[in-house]
């Protein structure tokens, strides 16, 4: 690992989340940007900078980006405490 973060060695697989996939994301579960920033408890403004391509989603909120694109359904309902 820490070859890969000091850029000795290439990763052997990313799993990009950019600006399209998190409002395709978003748009996939038919909730609007105040009510996904409240699920994965991120202010609007960072989620709009995200759809806007101004900065990019990193840890956490990334994990649970890529979760929410993998498996709507149930991430939903277990961000939503059912």
């Amino acid at each position: 690992m820490d070859e890969i973060v000091h850029g000795v060695r290439e990763p052997s697989r990313e799993f990009p989340i950019d600006a399209i996939g998190v409002t395709n994301i978003r748009k996939a579960t038919g909730l609007s940007q105040a009510k996904c920033a409240m699920l994965i408890d991120v202010q609007v403004a960072t989620l709009r900078s995200w759809e806007q391509r101004r900065h990019e989603p990193t840890g956490p909120a990334k994990a649970l980006l890529r979760a929410i694109g993998k498996d709507p359904e149930n991430m939903l309902q277990a961000l939503a405490g059912g």
